[in-house]
């Protein structure tokens, strides 16, 4: 479904991502775990058009989407569950979740998926009129991952899902993950919690200083020795 190849990405004179290339095929969990600052975050933005590489290819579904608007590339089917929620704090959850749908025409369809948003999160139900800033961090997760799912995308970027959550709300986030692929969304995961991102991934790529080390399938990298050492706290 999509494949980068060999992309070089800099930030003024940094560079950030060397030849970087990864796959993940449809229907897939795929994850990317790394340290802070290898590059992860750097990897989706330049997947969603927030970041331009200077050379390499980006291919979703056939298309080059090396030059494509970041609001075209939404329209083509991918949508992004930003690093630290990034939820619009000053407008309630369903304008919100409205926002996720703003290239969409197909009024009933939306109610839809907003009713499918809310059967999924009955958080977000009681909170609807709410402001979003006013949500815990939990509450304000689970609205960044319902905005996404309003533009009905085919291949799902989620970055850090579970930063700053309390272990049971870490647990609840990933079996949301792992139930959004089972209904049919591929997902690209990027995430330092290493331990639960390998255990719901069907394959996995390790990123050090802009630099893919290590891909495989996420269970053998789990029981890689160097993985465990790294990231696993083996």
């Amino acid at each position: 479904m999509l494949q980068v190849k060999e992309i070089d990405v800099y930030y003024g004179a940094i560079h950030a991502l060397k030849k970087l290339s990864l796959e993940v095929e449809q229907g897939s969990i795929v994850t990317l775990i790394g340290a802070n600052g290898a590059g992860k975050t750097t990897t989706l933005k330049s997947i969603s058009g927030l970041l331009r590489p200077k050379t390499g290819s980006i291919v979703f579904k056939g298309t080059d989407i090396n030059k494509v608007a970041p609001e075209k590339i939404v329209g083509l089917g991918i949508s992004q569950v930003p690093e630290g929620r990034r939820v619009f704090s000053t407008m309630t959850v369903m304008e919100n979740l409205e926002m996720g749908a703003y290239l969409r025409r197909d009024k009933k369809g939306m109610a839809d998926d907003m009713e499918n948003v809310f059967t999924r999160f009955p958080r977000l139900k009681e909170r609807r009129k709410q402001l979003a800033g006013t949500l815990s961090g939990g509450e304000q997760q689970m609205l960044a991952i319902g905005r996404a799912l309003m533009a009905r995308p085919q291949l799902m970027l989620m970055d850090e899902p579970s930063m700053g959550l309390a272990p049971l709300l870490v647990k609840e986030i990933f079996s949301i993950v792992k139930d959004i692929n089972e209904r049919g969304t591929t997902i690209l995961l990027v995430e330092q919690n290493a331990n639960m991102a390998l255990s719901i991934a069907d394959k996995a790529y390790v990123i050090e200083t802009g630099e893919i080390v290590l891909q495989g399938n996420a269970q053998e990298l789990m029981n890689s020795p160097e993985v465990k050492k790294a990231y696993l706290g083996g």
